[in-house]
């Protein structure tokens, strides 16, 4: 029987893990550089906290989760997105008692049932990070600015940002009374799709790839003309702030993102290098979800990121990702007791921080050198039953191909003298 893996997950190779690793480690820094902490949260939760945080009519709820039934009769399911977690985890572990503001990240997998697509897996590494505690200009800034830092270190420049608003919770439950009477003229005319989201999730049309649904909505009413004075005054100092600050940002009317909890600020990152489903990242805020969740009211502000996606457009982008380091000793052994001794010499050597590799097939002299040109190893040391006689190995440099005679006890001082 030949195994493989599921539709819509994917092995991670050796020749690849380089560029998951610099994403990773860039995501940490530059988090670290905005004084925002990390947090991990488990892989499954209640199915309740998505259905009531996420919402139970999003695509996300209704069509796309992993759940399933627990030994004890429990309805759980595998983290789809992680700001409905973070805020259980806020909740659950008082953590608005430790500070009044709490800037938080995660790198972690997420599970969504959905079509396989360019840089879209069912199993996929999401990067992110929340502002729970304040409803500030600020705090939407500052989540745009770290998501483009992150972006920009990871060399992808030709993105654009579109941001909108989608008010309070009144605000659009108003709005989407004014929508649907637009849309009922042309109801017949909506896609597949859009015809079940009239029901559950009218916002969503606006965000329709379909090409009829993007002509039948291009005259819609704008959500931002049904705004109050109030909720259009914030966005406006936010797009203030962001044009201080030299961002380039476009207002886009569709930008409604597509889960329950959002409010007021959504944005999103763009890429053309993706297709269709073109967003690199986004989010938003969600003053009301820890209300929803049971805590007080508790304003904020998130984006999440397709860890796959990044490393995606960074590849189309020709971004030069930085080298693995190589082994720096590679040990040729000739004879039994020459792998001894090579053995020992190579555990000192790696408590003192140098990478060592050796031979575990008993193969030919030749061979072994091969072995070590193929890793790129900086230098061989060569022990044989001459080199046991006289107490010294013989190690040679790859680049140059000079070597020199080096006693076993000088190996590691003449490695870091090099």
């Amino acid at each position: 029987m030949k195994f493989q893996k599921p539709r819509g997950t994917k092995d991670i190779l050796p020749k690849d893990i380089e560029h998951w690793h610099y994403v990773e480690n860039t995501v940490r820094e530059v988090n670290k550089l905005y004084n925002f902490s990390e947090i991990r949260t488990p892989t499954f939760e209640s199915t309740d906290l998505f259905a009531r945080g996420v919402g139970s009519d999003t695509d996300i709820v209704g069509k796309e989760m992993y759940t399933f039934l627990d030994k004890g009769g429990n309805s759980i399911t595998l983290k789809p997105e992680m700001t409905a977690p973070v805020a259980r985890a806020y909740l659950e572990n008082s953590l608005m008692a430790e500070s009044p503001v709490q800037k938080l990240y995660y790198i972690s997998n997420m599970f969504r049932y959905e079509k396989p697509q360019l840089g879209r897996f069912r199993e996929h590494t999401q990067f992110g990070a929340e502002i729970l505690g304040s409803d500030s200009i600020e705090s939407d800034v500052e989540i745009i600015l770290l998501a483009e830092e992150i972006y920009k270190r990871c060399g992808i420049k030709n993105f654009s940002i579109k941001i909108n608003s989608i008010g309070k919770i009144e605000e659009r439950k108003n709005y989407i009374d004014t929508l649907k009477t637009y849309l009922k003229n042309n109801f017949e005319s909506l896609s597949d799709d859009s015809k079940r989201r009239f029901e559950t999730n009218p916002l969503r049309i606006l965000d329709s790839k379909n090409e009829k649904d993007i002509r039948l909505t291009e005259n819609a009413p704008k959500i931002l003309d049904h705004l109050t004075p109030a909720s259009k005054s914030r966005f406006e100092e936010v797009i203030d702030r962001l044009k201080y600050l030299g961002i380039d940002i476009e207002i886009d009317f569709r930008l409604v993102r597509g889960l329950d909890y959002y409010t007021d600020t959504t944005f999103e990152f763009i890429s053309g290098d993706l297709g269709s489903h073109d967003a690199i990242g986004g989010g938003g805020r969600y003053d009301g979800l820890i209300e929803t969740l049971g805590g007080k009211p508790t304003p904020g502000i998130g984006f999440a990121s397709g860890l796959e996606r990044v490393i995606l457009v960074a590849e189309k982008n020709n971004f030069k990702f930085p080298e693995p380091e190589n082994v720096i000793l590679y040990f040729i052994s000739l004879t039994p007791e020459a792998k001894n001794i090579s053995l020992k010499l190579i555990t000192g050597l790696r408590d003192s921080g140098i990478s060592c590799e050796y031979d575990f097939l008993s193969r030919s002299f030749k061979a072994q050198m091969r072995e070590a040109n193929k890793l790129n190893s900086q230098y061989v040391y060569i022990i044989g039953e001459e080199e046991i006689n006289k107490g010294a190995g013989l190690l040679k440099k790859m680049s140059d191909s000079s070597q020199s005679e080096v006693a076993f006890g000088d190996l590691l001082k003449s490695i870091l003298k090099s």
